[in-house]
């Protein structure tokens, strides 16, 4: 069933979306900030996978970059949908409908503010589920989807299309292109159509966000606890409790990458290894979980999601993990998204502390 996108949306939308972003995905509130200034121009309609016609032309729209730098090299609209524009007359052909390729941070809001400032409708779902360092993590590259042609724009006016071997290949280049522009794109890519969505994506991922943020905001009205609320919606697990006692981040090759430490009661300690998102919380030498499964730090009071960029020494945190899409515990998807992927010699954990074993078919690897 479609359903509208208002600006009285955007708030808990964003704050769902930066809970799923497991610490990336880039800062919600700039997001929130394009979307309500494209919404004055009209609302968005928001359909359902089982809404969209087989022979559509559906498009990822997001930011590529370090979140870090995004905080300070803010976007405008025209650079938002200037590579959707491109790629439309790359394929010779109009793009149908605007979908999210991560439901993280400023990434589920972007493609609402290009929605909207094209007038075109926004699918209901997401290529992740959750936020991913890497163009080619997403559920669309198991089933065959290719992110290229890949179209990208800066604030100064470059705009750039490139053809790819794979979508690996197109991490590499356009990550290239993405340090020498500054650190920050907007790009569009992953063209399918309605059936590949269908296929492909997670379904509801919007609609999850604003229950996340409504869910929030109904535990602080009735002063009762808004990090176990989003525990049990999830269907997840609290990790840990703790105070953040030391961040370590720097921006290199177009990343957020770091580690911080957070301690706990009776000398027990944190610590959580990023690349933009959370990638692996071990407490004592002990593993709790890793990628793919979602490891996010919220305010020990308030609820409120922190992003990587975010965390500083001093602020009373919990640690939280909940279950990612089953599809990325496949063989193919840990090869892609694992911890060994990211350089740790450590098997799978799944938000349960459990040993991911990889057996779950999903799709063909492209």
């Amino acid at each position: 069933m479609s359903w509208t996108i208002t600006p009285a949306h955007i708030d808990g939308l964003a704050r769902g979306a930066a809970v799923l972003g497991t610490g990336g995905g880039g800062d919600p509130y700039i997001g929130a900030l394009l979307a309500r200034q494209a919404l004055t121009s009209g609302d968005v309609t928001v359909v359902g996978l089982d809404e969209v016609p087989d022979d559509a032309l559906v498009l990822f729209v997001a930011m590529m970059g370090a979140p870090t730098v995004m905080v300070e090299k803010l976007p405008s609209l025209a650079e938002v949908i200037e590579p959707v524009k491109a790629l439309s007359v790359h394929l010779g052909r109009p793009v149908t409908h605007i979908a999210c390729a991560e439901v993280g941070g400023v990434n589920s809001t972007i493609p609402i503010a290009a929605a909207a400032a094209l007038g075109l409708p926004l699918v209901d779902a997401d290529g992740m589920g959750r936020a991913f360092p890497e163009l080619q993590m997403v559920l669309p590259t198991l089933y065959g989807v290719t992110a290229s042609p890949l179209a990208f724009s800066d604030e100064k006016g470059n705009t750039g299309v490139l053809q790819t071997a794979d979508n690996s290949w197109t991490e590499r280049i356009a990550r290239v292109a993405c340090v020498e522009m500054g650190c920050s794109v907007m790009i569009s890519g992953f063209s399918m159509s309605g059936s590949a969505a269908r296929e492909s994506l997670v379904a509801g991922s919007l609609s999850r966000c604003i229950e996340i943020g409504q869910r929030i905001a109904t535990a602080r009205e009735e002063k009762s606890d808004p990090v176990d609320a989003v525990v049990r919606l999830l269907g997840g697990r609290e990790l840990f409790d703790g105070k953040v006692v030391d961040v370590h981040r720097a921006t290199t090759t177009g990343f957020a990458r770091g580690r911080a430490r957070i301690d706990g009661d009776a000398d027990r300690s944190l610590t959580l290894q990023f690349q933009n998102e959370h990638l692996v919380a071990e407490a004592d030498g002990t593993v709790l979980a890793t990628t793919p499964d979602l490891i996010m730090v919220l305010d020990g009071e308030s609820g409120e999601p922190i992003t990587t960029e975010g965390l500083r020494y001093g602020q009373r945190v919990r640690v939280i993990a909940a279950p990612a899409d089953e599809r990325w515990h496949s063989d193919a998807a840990l090869a892609m998204v694992g911890p060994g992927y990211f350089g740790y010699d450590m098997a799978a954990h799944r938000f349960d502390g459990s040993i991911s074993t990889g057996t779950v078919s999903a799709g063909a690897t492209a």
